[in-house]
């Protein structure tokens, strides 16, 4: 249990903060799982928004900016 006011502001703050991220994160998944599920001509047309949210995912600092770079380059290759 925290003892110092600032240290149950810091757990409130940190509840928030991982339930945003894991949104995000969920998010995230979420539309990867769509795009692997597609049919490719269809793959061509997703790519543009999925790597925007890929870029808006990472820039939020949910994953680590090579891991965007690895998912869309992984992503290129499917439609390729």
């Amino acid at each position: 249990m925290p003892v110092t006011k600032s240290v149950e502001k810091n757990v409130r703050q940190n509840a928030k903060r991982r339930a945003v991220n894991k949104a995000r994160k969920t998010r995230l998944k979420t539309e990867l799982a769509k795009f692997s599920a597609a049919p490719k001509k269809d793959k061509k047309k997703m790519y543009p928004s999925i790597q925007a949210a890929i870029d808006k995912t990472a820039r939020e600092g949910v994953i680590h900016r090579n891991k965007a770079s690895r998912l869309k380059a992984r992503l290129a290759k499917e439609i390729a």
